[in-house]
């Protein structure tokens, strides 16, 4: 699965004002709300459902990076979006480290396949250090869809 099946770009936020986890949780669901991936009236289930998730244990899986994710009934396919945080945010990552690179996915609770691809797809692409350094300098939404198409043509993402 490559970043293009679920990544919205017109959802991408290079610079995300929120300072918590759950700020930043908002930002990044309004991202996809205006972008027309989710309902509006449905914001508020998912981010809930994603604060759960976060409930059972942090997805600030270490070295800056965050995957917080949920099923949930209102989408009919996989959607996901990028966000980076310059000054970093507290996730109660399992490396107690700030989050600076957020992927945030809500997928159909029947495609457990597509969700645990794109989270492959993901972490795999994220032990590459020199794709998180880009992504961390990325100057806009533009620069990191750039970084993405790269790394799907890459084949890695694949």
């Amino acid at each position: 699965m490559k970043f293009s099946d679920f990544v919205a770009t017109d959802a991408i936020r290079a610079h995300v004002a929120a300072g918590s986890k759950e700020g930043v949780i908002r930002e990044m669901v309004q991202a996809l709300v205006d972008a027309g991936r989710i309902a509006a009236g449905e914001q508020e289930g998912i981010v809930k459902a994603i604060m759960k998730r976060e409930d059972l244990g942090s997805t600030g899986i270490g070295r800056g990076v965050a995957v917080p994710h949920t099923k949930h009934p209102s989408v009919d396919r996989l959607v996901g979006t990028v966000a980076v945080s310059p000054a970093g945010i507290e996730f109660e990552s399992l490396d107690g480290e700030p989050v600076h690179l957020l992927f945030l996915l809500v997928s159909p609770p029947d495609r457990p396949g597509d969700h645990l691809r794109a989270l492959e797809n993901i972490s795999r692409q994220l032990r590459d250090d020199t794709f998180c350094r880009l992504l961390k300098a990325a100057k806009g939404p533009v620069d990191i869809q750039h970084l993405l198409e790269e790394a799907d043509a890459q084949g890695v993402a694949s």
